[in-house]
């Protein structure tokens, strides 16, 4: 636990620096952490080793985030034609996980550009990566500590053991707060579309979670690398991220604007 917390302590204020600072420190931040999830998911298909088509799979990764700043149709595509290189690629040698690396190329490549989108957004972009982040950090704690404290009915024990209902109740709950002290900072008419959606966007972050468990599973593996003492590696740390980012995006081209202004 202690480990956790500073870690925590080290990792939270740069994504919350580089959030408020934007460009070119976030662009440069994720491509950073997409860089290194991409490592993280080459290594785990294959068994520890890095090889060409990890290679190929960094590189298509970071090429997507920096082809963001210039805009989402070509970083979209710049995913696409990644994943399909690496599938080509990862078949031509044989690899008997093509798909999975594709798969994994897309998983990290999409929330990366689709958070530079949402960046993009002037003073709106800024205050939705915060938001994001308070959710995800409130989801995260909330499960932890409710799901430690009353435990109860597993969650999905095929997949990942620990979780519990209980757990997924509590992130919700205080994924709601978070929303509810947004709203009350923003000074919004109303907290309620903000506190509904913020304990939406919780069990989608835990559903992230159970699909990196259920990746973890299928390889073998408990931690996706040890790079972050106390928490295992990036993937390990911004499963959540990654499912509650798109998730965002796409509320926010179906109203047309910031879920912050909703009303």
């Amino acid at each position: 636990m202690t480990l956790r917390i500073l870690s925590a302590l080290v990792l939270a204020p740069l994504a919350v620096t580089a959030a408020w600072f934007g460009s070119p420190w976030l662009p440069i931040l994720t491509a950073v952490a997409a860089a290194g999830m991409a490592w993280e998911w080459a290594r785990l298909c294959r068994g520890g080793r890095l090889g060409v088509t990890g290679i190929v799979l960094i590189v298509a990764v970071v090429a997507a985030a920096a082809a963001a700043v210039a805009g989402i149709t070509l970083a979209i595509a710049v995913a696409l034609c990644g994943a399909a290189i690496v599938f080509w690629i990862a078949w031509r040698a044989r690899e008997p996980e093509a798909s999975w690396f594709a798969l994994g190329l897309l998983w990290i490549a999409l929330p990366c550009v689709l958070l530079l989108w949402l960046a993009r957004a002037e003073e709106a972009g800024r205050l939705t990566l915060l938001w994001i982040f308070a959710v995800v950090w409130a989801t995260d704690i909330g499960a932890y500590v409710v799901g430690r404290r009353i435990g109860g009915p597993r969650l999905a024990p095929t997949w990942s053991p620990r979780k519990t209902w209980a757990g997924m109740i509590g992130g919700a709950g205080c994924a709601a707060l978070a929303g509810w002290a947004t709203a009350g900072l923003l000074g919004a008419s109303s907290a309620l579309p903000l506190v509904l959606v913020s304990a939406g966007l919780a069990i989608v972050e835990q559903f992230g979670d159970l699909a990196e468990s259920v990746a973890k599973r299928r390889f073998g593996v408990k931690d996706t690398s040890g790079l972050i003492p106390g928490h295992g590696g990036l993937l390990d740390r911004l499963d959540g991220l990654l499912a509650v980012i798109p998730a965002v995006a796409l509320l926010t081209l179906i109203r047309g604007g910031s879920v912050l202004i909703w009303r």
